[in-house]
């Protein structure tokens, strides 16, 4: 059992046609991935890579029965095509691009709410469940299926983190790029519940950073209704205050608030083990599972 993507997700690929939208659809379809459609306006009726393009993602349903899609489109584009796929009714939107406007998110968050839709991103690395298919960018050698499910909001030290676990055998169930912009589509606490009931999925992980209240309503989350082992990460200890570190939503403020030491402290407090580093977390996942 595996959750969000799997062998019987049929992807739609918005963005088909551009340089990263077709290499990467040519990874994902080694991968094994169902890549059903591909949608760019103006390309309707060509072909990218066998997979066949449609100017709008209605058209892309209506003609394949697409249960996701992934959209390898610039920041100044996403809000159009990721409104798009929402109100045709893709149940899971997946949101790569970095540097969406604030403003722009914000409608997109609460539309897929309004819809039912569930959106992953921006500045999401993808989802993949090891072995059976991925939506997204990840170096999915790196990956193997196992029982750790992990959810990051950075994709390197999520590769990292996976790097090292397939070197002590450690593999996946789940990972998903939560992404780490100010405004994400699912935050830490939306993903819990599905990785609470994924039966292949016995230790979670949860990669975050400093900035942003993600970590602390995770853990109180995790203090009411997670009852399986939870492992974290928080990156950016040595980071000013004040200052945007890396990914947008990386900041502290002035008053300490969104520190890494303030995250820990509250996970702590739900029963999660915290790690000082990414060899240090594989040494505790090694131990559990």
């Amino acid at each position: 059992m595996s959750f969000f993507v799997d062998q019987d997700t049929r992807l739609i690929v918005q963005g088909i046609t551009g340089r990263e939208g077709t290499f990467h659809t040519e990874q994902m379809l080694e991968y094994g991935t169902k890549v059903v459609a591909g949608v760019t306006p103006g390309k309707g009726g060509t072909e990218v890579l066998g997979v066949p393009v449609f100017n709008t993602v209605l058209e892309a349903m209506e003609a394949t029965d697409a249960n996701a899609t992934v959209l390898f489109v610039p920041p100044k584009f996403m809000y159009k095509a990721a409104y798009e796929a929402i109100i045709s009714g893709v149940p899971l939107v997946i949101t790569i691009a970095e540097g969406v406007p604030v403003h722009e998110m914000l409608k997109l968050h609460h539309l897929a709410k309004e819809k039912g839709c569930r959106l992953i991103g921006p500045n999401s690395f993808g989802i993949i469940s090891p072995g059976k298919a991925k939506a997204g960018f990840m170096a999915h050698r790196i990956f193997m299926p196992g029982n750790v499910g992990i959810m990051s909001r950075s994709a390197t030290n999520c590769y990292e983190t996976v790097f090292l676990m397939k070197q002590k055998g450690i593999g996946q169930s789940t990972c998903i790029g939560v992404g780490g912009d100010m405004i994400p589509g699912s935050t830490f606490a939306d993903m819990l519940p599905f990785f609470e009931a994924d039966l292949d999925t016995k230790v979670i992980v949860m990669i975050g950073e400093i900035g942003g209240s993600e970590e602390e309503l995770a853990a109180e989350y995790i203090k009411k209704h997670v009852t399986k082992p939870v492992v974290a990460l928080i990156a950016g200890k040595n980071a000013p205050k004040g200052t945007s570190m890396g990914h947008a939503g990386a900041i502290v403020s002035p008053d300490g608030e969104g520190s890494a030491e303030n995250k820990e402290a509250v996970l702590k407090a739900a029963g999660v083990v915290t790690a000082e580093g990414t060899e240090h977390l594989v040494e505790i996942l090694a131990g559990m599972v």
